[in-house]
């Protein structure tokens, strides 16, 4: 517990819970984060399950695989700072475990992704079953955790 409270103790959270206008840029760059991850990696788990296949792999795979791990970063980075405002709360509420589970093995699933010779496979445009496999876990995976994120207000 004294790393709970040491987290609600950090500046950042003093001064979000202290100004409405920092907690709502740190809030919206939370959703931007979000918003960016999901916009991009939807498509690419899309495109990598046979849909969408008139748009090349290797022209927009890249491309959709970096929008994805910045707007990882963002909302990581910003979904931190929102947990240290009430970080015992948090860790009693059900959906928050359940979103933190779920971006765990979501994370997991990316590196298992680019460990498989994932950049190699969207250069040449080639799609292997297990690459469409971990891109359906992908997209079960993040929409889980977007749902559990929303959940939490309502426990």
């Amino acid at each position: 517990m004294d790393v709970v409270a040491g987290l609600a103790a950090w500046p950042g959270a003093a001064l979000i819970r202290q100004s409405g206008t920092a907690y709502l840029f740190v809030n919206a760059a939370h959703i931007l984060g979000i918003g960016l991850l999901v916009g991009a990696i939807l498509p690419l788990d899309l495109r990598l399950l046979g849909f969408f296949r008139t748009a090349p792999l290797a022209a927009i795979g890249d491309f959709l695989s970096r929008a994805a791990a910045f707007g990882l970063a963002l909302a990581l980075t910003t979904g931190f700072w929102l947990f240290t405002v009430k970080p015992a709360e948090y860790l009693a509420n059900d959906a928050f475990l359940w979103k933190l589970g779920l971006l765990a093995l979501a994370m997991v699933n990316i590196g298992l992704q680019h460990a498989g010779g994932f950049r190699k496979a969207l250069a040449a445009g080639e799609v292997t079953a297990a690459i469409r496999i971990r891109a359906a876990a992908s997209t079960m995976l993040w929409l889980g955790a977007l749902l559990a994120g929303r959940w939490i207000g309502f426990l």
